[in-house]
């Protein structure tokens, strides 16, 4: 037994939470494992405890692992070895990174490793809340400086009643899944999706999750106070005040002008004269400037410009109200639409806003075009997802792009993602599988609400039938101790000097996906609630001025999009359908040149690109399922002649005679003179015996012509037939 080892429990949303530490990875700089049920996650925090040189960011790095054998799985595929994180753990990690970043103090600059791994897993305990949980507590009880503790909650809503931390299948119950992040007295971190719930009733969900994570932050308080070590001191590079007030003297008129630029490019222009002139004056005069020599004076000029132009754009703001450019703090910037853009897709469109602009494509199929993801919880099919791309030319970068989605990527398509999944029809209404690509082509600010915009759009154009229309705004926040000012539509300079980054997206019915980072150590929800209140107005506005373009989905889809029948039978007639080995499915499937699905349901799908052979690949496996009906006419295909007659399919697996007497209405003498192997003929069904052997007649629906008539014009006497 550990001496060292102890647990801290507490009941949080009715499930037993225990965090231990003593015995596990007791090298690392804080270290727990926390449980739940049968899940259990060990989090670990090391930080070096020296400044890189030249580092002038705090560089944090959160990485979140789901190891297979948590379950009692292989990897699926040929390596079974875990290698890069999943799409998932991606996301995953960035909702522990968020609200940690924050909590750190200004000034640390060392290098911070936080690493979360699933070694258990149960589906009724959700993995990733006891990785948020686990994160503050490994960092509270380490040495390395952490303002206060925080935790983390998931919020589900069935039958109208709120449920702390569901277990994976009462999600599917859900109305509201969120993930919420707070201290003991302010909220940190939000994100989550919702099908179009009220303004009030997320205010009722961010409040039931922060009333419960109280009761988690003061069992990892008192973890701190009984087992946490001292934290280590560190000295952060003081603020050069004779060179801050010396720039603020001389280049304030200057600063000002450059805020009052509305296009980015030009005002970023402007800053960087600006920079450049405050290197000038360092290098000329280094003392003057509070510096001993000028080696790092493009360094020391561009932290000053930066930190006065921060001052500068939030005393505008709190003060008059003023925002960059110009606008008002509930303005947004002008919009322009377009839809169909793109002459051979599915369906696209174009979203800009201000300067950030988005082309939104979709593309439309089939079961093949699904999008499969393995983890721990088991492999699911995605039939709706959605990719955002940020080239680096929208924002003027003159490089390439590295390779594959990176994690903001990541994190935005799947904030736009959720705000169209929860407008999109559900199951047999709409039964394709739908893939959207939100291209960014410009980008100054809120770029991942405009692939809402594009994407919703690009849509309907494509004639997808959503619930309404779905659009998204960003919201800022400039905070000082006495007064806050929320902004709508915020730049990517107001984000960047800004204390919060507030996504809200959904239909004039309600919230679709929200997302809110902070960069200050909490917020109220009096000001959630203003915030919440002011993007409703913000949506609307931006969905009105969609509507001026598109209001709802096209009626009929593009000529390139496949079509889709689908129908039923009876579960135990699959087997009979896809035949032995797949014969019977593979044989329809080329005779028309269609797809077609078995879903376990008995639920068949066709699809392809001519409507009419869809039709007739439906008749026949109908046939081939049910059996022909008496008097019913068919297409039949000539597989084998006798002398009695010719032996015809009229489905797969489903055969028939014609006997010779049932082929024409001329005197039939030899069977090959009026039709041969591969000749496709029309026939009636005369009769089905007791044994189920089809009796077929072509002459009652289109007697068949002696392709021979001169065959016996010069023998004295016809050879008699052998039916006569």
């Amino acid at each position: 037994m550990n001496e060292n080892k102890r647990e801290f429990k507490v009941n949080y949303g009715g499930k037993e939470v225990v965090i231990e530490t003593g015995r596990l990875a007791k090298q690392a700089d804080g270290a727990v494992l926390v449980t739940c049920g049968k899940t259990q996650v060990l989090v670990t925090a090391c930080s070096d405890t020296v400044v890189k040189d030249g580092q002038d960011f705090f560089p944090l790095t959160v990485d979140y692992r789901e190891k297979f054998f948590a379950a009692g799985k292989f990897l699926g595929g040929f390596m079974k070895r875990e290698n890069r994180p999943s799409t998932q753990e991606t996301l995953c990690a960035r909702l522990l990174d968020r609200p940690l970043r924050p909590m750190f103090p200004e000034g640390y600059l060392f290098e911070t490793f936080i690493q979360a791994t699933v070694l258990s897993y149960e589906s009724a305990c959700d993995p990733e809340v006891l990785a948020g949980i686990g994160s503050s507590a490994a960092l509270t009880i380490s040495d390395i400086p952490f303002v206060a503790p925080i935790a983390s909650c998931k919020v589900g809503r069935i039958d109208g009643q709120f449920v702390l931390n569901p277990g994976r299948e009462d999600w599917a119950k859900s109305d509201l899944e969120l993930v919420v992040s707070a201290s003991k007295d302010a909220i940190l971190m939000v994100e989550g999706e919702a099908h179009e719930v009220s303004e009030e009733v997320m205010l009722e969900a961010l409040h039931f999750a922060h009333t419960n994570i109280k009761t988690m932050v003061e069992l990892i308080e008192k973890m701190g106070k009984e087992v946490g070590k001292k934290k280590r001191e560190f000295v952060s590079a003081a603020a050069n005040e004779t060179l801050i007030k010396k720039v603020k003297e001389e280049f304030t008129a200057e600063a000002r002008a450059a805020l009052s630029i509305i296009p980015k490019l030009p005002r970023q222009k402007a800053v960087g004269t600006m920079t450049k002139k405050v290197v000038e004056k360092i290098k000329n005069n280094p003392k003057d400037y509070g510096l001993s020599e000028s080696n790092d004076a493009a360094k020391e000029a561009a932290k000053v410009v930066d930190e006065l132009l921060y001052h500068m754009m939030r005393t505008d703001i709190l003060k008059e109200e003023k925002r960059i450019g110009g606008r008002k703090l509930t303005q947004v910037r002008p919009i322009e639409t377009e839809v169909n853009i793109l002459k051979n897709t599915h369906g696209s469109a174009l979203f800009t806003r201000g300067e950030t602009q988005v082309m939104g494509t979709v593309t439309i199929g089939g079961s093949e075009g699904e999008q499969m993801s393995d983890n721990i919880a088991g492999i699911f099919y995605d039939k709706f997802y959605l990719h955002y791309n940020f080239p680096p030319f929208s924002v003027g970068e003159a490089r390439g792009s590295k390779g594959g989605a990176g994690r903001r990527e990541l994190g935005h398509g799947n904030l736009a993602e959720r705000a169209i999944k929860n407008a999109m029809p559900k199951g047999e209404e709409f039964p394709y599988t739908i893939r959207v690509c939100c291209e960014v082509l410009e980008s100054n600010g809120s770029s991942s609400m405009g692939s809402v915009c594009a994407a919703s759009m690009a849509l309907m154009d494509a004639g997808v039938p959503l619930s309404g229309p779905v659009a998204g705004v960003a919201m800022g926040l400039v905070t000082d101790k006495k007064d806050f000012k929320i902004l709508t539509d915020i730049l990517g300079d107001e984000d960047h000097l800004g204390d919060m980054d507030f996504k809200v997206a959904g239909t004039k019915d309600g919230i679709n996906s929200i997302q809110m980072d902070i960069k200050i150590t909490g917020i109220t929800e009096e000001i959630i609630k203003k915030a919440l209140s002011q993007a409703k107005e913000g949506r609307l506005h931006i969905l009105n001025e969609m509507s001026k373009t598109i209001s709802s989905h096209n009626e009929v889809m593009r000529d390139n999009v496949p079509k889709m029948e689908s129908f039923k039978i009876d579960k135990d007639k699959i087997g009979a359908l896809i035949g032995p080995g797949g014969k019977n499915i593979k044989a329809v499937q080329e005779k028309y040149n269609c797809k077609l699905e078995c879903g376990e349901d008995g639920t068949i799908r066709v699809m392809g690109s001519d409507s009419e052979k869809i039709q007739n690949l439906i008749a026949e496996v109908s046939l081939q399922i049910n059996g022909p009906e008496l008097g019913s006419k068919y297409k039949a295909t000539v597989v084998t002649i006798k002398e009695y007659g010719a032996f015809v399919d009229i489905a797969s697996g489903v055969s028939g005679l014609v006997h010779i007497s049932e082929l024409s209405d001329e005197r039939v003498q030899d069977v090959y003179d009026f039709v041969k192997e591969g000749d496709i003929i029309d026939v009636e069904v005369l009769e089905i015996d007791r044994m189920g052997r089809i009796k077929l007649s072509a002459k009652t629906v289109k007697p068949l012509k002696n392709k021979n008539p001169d065959k016996y014009k010069n023998e004295k006497k016809a050879p008699k037939a052998d039916h006569e």
